[in-house]
């Protein structure tokens, strides 16, 4: 009984091994550490760059395949460029005052990033410049000005999920 289950387990492991699957980090193997540069912001959004680059920093902390060091130490460098930032009306509802009068109720927000990788040192980027979307939905509450800063973050937020997955899986 215990030679078959010796043999049904060797067996189960070579099966597995042939398959090609891969535990760990799925990162470049000579990357080992990133940095965030400061990020620029192109548009009127208020605070877009402060708040990208610490969804980035977020999620490259969260991700676990690369350390974060600064520029000086580490292996390779994310530059960002917030480009773009829109808002549309997705939905409409009827005021409180009985007339034909329709409000806005749920918006779309989109942001446009453009994004590179560079290794110190190298006259070539390691990723050329690619862009991203991030999209978000919100609600208009009581205050639309807090409403759309709530959903510009839910978009840099996507954006940046985008972003990390380019890097660390984009090879």
């Amino acid at each position: 009984m215990k030679k078959s289950t010796l043999c049904l387990l060797a067996f189960a492991m070579l099966l597995l091994a042939g398959c090609g699957y891969k535990f760990g980090s799925l990162a470049h193997p000579q990357l080992q550490s990133i940095a965030i540069a400061p990020v620029t912001n192109d548009t009127l959004a208020y605070n877009a760059a402060a708040v990208l680059r610490g969804m980035l920093t977020e999620r490259v902390t969260t991700d676990g395949s690369l350390k974060l060091k600064s520029q000086t130490k580490a292996d390779c460098i994310l530059y960002a460029r917030v480009a773009d930032v829109k808002y549309s009306a997705i939905d409409f509802g009827t005021t409180a005052l009985g007339d034909d009068t329709y409000l806005a109720n749920e918006w779309g927000c989109s942001v446009t990033v453009e994004f590179s990788v560079v290794i110190p040192g190298r006259g070539a980027p390691l990723i050329a410049n690619r862009t991203v979307t991030g999209t978000s939905k919100f609600i208009t509450g009581p205050d639309l000005e807090t409403s759309r800063i709530s959903g510009m973050r839910q978009a840099l937020f996507d954006a940046s999920k985008q972003i990390i997955s380019g890097v660390v899986e984009g090879w």
